[in-house]
């Protein structure tokens, strides 16, 4: 249990999208000050913003806003602690001016936020901020009961500015390229929508720094539950279990001051779009290397893919020769140390991720981890041919099954239209949709290399495919 005393712990940051990353990442770096006793004034209100955060809101009641965080090791031990660092919960959906009123309170001087990819409400070609959101045109009514993240942060801003006080900062933990960049543009953006002087003060005087953030955290099954109960002697609706290597890069620019976290192993840097990249473009992409074509050939796990030679060899191949081609020089970090490192923490079986959750929301996901390497390497006239397997792969399980005919799951928010592409007469359809796509399918040596994968995958297989990879 947390050592310090929790009803000394007052809030100071309020975070949106309180789930599994959230829990083990942030939070614990705010338990471990607090372990230190510091930053005892910098307690987190977590806020969920979506109905399907209702039971989160039931877990965290009914266990004081306490988890337990397990992490395993490779080679099967775990260590377990109870964090106490989030202090309050609000569920916007029930109250959204307490989280309003929560965020304008001049204690809290950071708003962060996990909303994942697809929660900034732009384009990923464009950047483009979609004013017809229906979440965002009925937060733009006046006097509606906000249902966004943009509705509640802009109004808190709002008041804030109007009692004279001083913007607090927004901080995104998001796997997005310049998420701190997308995310003043986005709420920015809103915040204009709503009137042209406040977005402007927005865009102007609210801190948004960059970060970079990493731990894998997969989804909490009954099992992790159970071993917790039997192992430790922990009854608890929602823990976290997770691997041991954390990271965190920070821009180190606030409005209002900050934990001290570089006393809890936080990175602070000037420029975080190194780390940012090098994360992006060998992390999350290969995440989508294995899951894209792991899931075809029936495997389950992170795990299982990359212990099976013919993936691991296509995970290697894409970090040598696809992404590490893309990247700036990283301070501090060994490219080739990190790449081993990768291939380690993805090959431990004690974490057992699934290729299920790295693949979910591929449309968010692709364009922001993978496209910005294939661009690249197009315009370089670099090696293409493991990015362009990916999305062939990814249209290919659109088709609804694997190589075997066993159901393979679509899960995407946009789901309807992406399975109606794959089925289309036209082979290039799937990647046709300039909303994620843009211009990639006027370019003749990317749509060749596509149709030539996506015949092979549906004639052959991903096996064979690999195999005549090399």
């Amino acid at each position: 249990m947390p050592s310090y005393d929790r009803s000394r712990v007052r809030v100071g940051i309020v975070h949106l999208g309180v789930g599994g990353f959230h829990r083990s990442h942030q939070a614990m770096y705010l338990d471990r000050l607090m372990e230190q006793g510091e930053a005892l004034d910098w307690g987190i209100c977590g806020v969920g913003v979506l109905p399907v955060d209702r039971r989160m809101a039931e877990v965290m009641a009914a266990q004081d806003c306490l988890w337990t965080l397990v992490v395993r090791h490779p080679d099967g031990t775990e260590d377990a602690r109870v964090i106490g660092s989030l202090v309050e919960y609000l569920f916007a959906p029930d109250d959204p001016d307490a989280v309003v009123e929560r965020m304008a309170d001049p204690a809290t001087r950071v708003v962060s936020l996990t909303v994942t990819e697809g929660g900034y409400n732009a384009s990923a070609v464009t950047g483009e901020f979609d004013g017809s959101n229906p979440g965002v045109v009925n937060d733009l009514q006046p006097g509606a009961a906000l249902r966004t993240s943009f509705g509640l942060v802009v109004e808190a801003l709002a008041r804030r500015r109007d009692r004279g006080e001083p913007p607090f900062t927004v901080v995104s933990c998001d796997n997005i390229p310049g998420n701190g960049r997308l995310a003043r543009a986005s709420f920015g953006a809103f915040a204009r929508l709503r009137d042209a002087e406040l977005g402007e003060w927005v865009e102007q005087e609210v801190p948004f720094p960059d970060s970079m953030v990493d731990r894998i955290t997969p989804v909490t099954t009954d099992a992790d539950r159970a071993g917790l109960a039997e192992r430790f002697g922990v009854e608890d609706r929602w823990p976290v279990v997770c691997e041991p290597w954390t990271q965190w890069v920070q821009e180190d620019t606030f409005a209002c001051g900050r934990p001290p976290l570089e006393d809890a192993g936080v990175q602070l840097v000037e420029d975080v779009a190194p780390y940012e990249l090098m994360k992006l473009r060998l992390l999350n992409a290969g995440h989508q290397v294995l899951a894209q074509t792991g899931r075809l050939a029936g495997l389950t796990y992170v795990h299982e893919a990359c212990a099976d030679p013919a993936f691991r060899d296509l995970l290697r191949g894409y970090l040598d020769e696809e992404a590490t081609p893309t990247l700036r020089p990283v301070p501090g970090i060994d490219l080739d140390g990190y790449k081993d490192g990768l291939l380690e923490r993805f090959g431990s079986p004690a974490i057992a991720d699934t290729l299920d959750r790295i693949a979910a929301e591929a449309s968010d996901r692709i364009p922001q981890f993978v496209l910005p390497v294939l661009r690249a390497n197009l315009a370089s006239g670099g090696e293409i041919r493991r990015a362009v397997l990916v999305l062939a792969a990814w249209a290919r399980s659109l088709e609804g099954t694997d190589d075997d005919g066993r159901p393979l799951e679509v899960v995407d928010s946009r789901r309807d239209r992406l399975v109606a592409a794959a089925g289309a007469a036209d082979p290039l359809a799937p990647v046709a949709d300039r909303e994620l796509f843009g211009d990639l399918v006027d370019d003749p040596r990317f749509t060749a290399a596509f149709l030539a994968a996506r015949t092979s995958l549906r004639e052959r297989g991903i096996r064979a495919t690999l195999a005549d990879a090399g």
